[in-house]
């Protein structure tokens, strides 16, 4: 694409009226001004953002509506998901920095699955005061049924809507975003 395209939300009106359009990614500011690239990229970048966020929201909405999740939540699980890449378990803040959760509420999370048996504490090897979460066999088991009902749940909503190089740019592309961030300053 070689022309900046203009895409309108519901409700809002295209480039030059009232009320300005969005820029689409992949799309050419050359010959520019510098003021003009920087407001177009802002509004690039904030509409990218807009998309991602609501194409987020979208989906969420359709996984926490399927019926799945039991005997967890759909939060529940993400804690299960995300300590089967740590086998040697992990710290709570470690945790708390993969899954959408506030560490109180991390917390309590753990605690109600540590009193289900699928995960366990355990102190950490060399740090008498550091303590790591685990998964237990249970909660393995029980991550990894829930785990293969989520991707039939997965394919039914991506599928449909992006063919594999879609699919695989979006991955590619969300990778970056989250790794980077780890290099942008606050």
């Amino acid at each position: 694409m070689t022309t900046t395209e203009v895409v309108r939300s519901p409700g809002r009106a295209a480039a030059g009226s009232s009320v300005a359009g969005r820029a689409v990614a992949g799309s050419s500011v050359a010959g520019s001004s510098a003021a003009t690239r920087a407001s177009v990229d802002g509004r690039l970048a904030a509409a990218s953002w807009e998309a991602l966020f609501r194409a987020q929201v979208a989906l969420m909405r359709r996984f926490s509506a399927d019926d799945i999740w039991h005997p967890v939540s759909m939060r529940e699980y993400d804690v299960l998901f995300t300590l089967t890449s740590a086998p040697a378990g992990l710290r709570l803040n470690e945790l708390n920095r993969e899954v959408l959760v506030t560490q109180p509420s991390l917390s309590r999370m753990v605690e109600r699955l540590e009193s289900k048996g699928l995960v366990t504490r355990c102190a950490a090897e060399g740090d008498r005061r550091g303590t790591l979460i685990r998964l237990t066999d249970e909660g393995a088991a029980l991550q990894k049924e829930i785990g293969r009902r989520h991707v039939r749940s997965i394919r039914k909503y991506l599928e449909p809507a992006l063919d594999e190089q879609q699919l695989t740019m979006l991955l590619d592309l969300c990778t970056t975003l989250r790794t980077a961030q780890d290099s942008i300053p606050d």
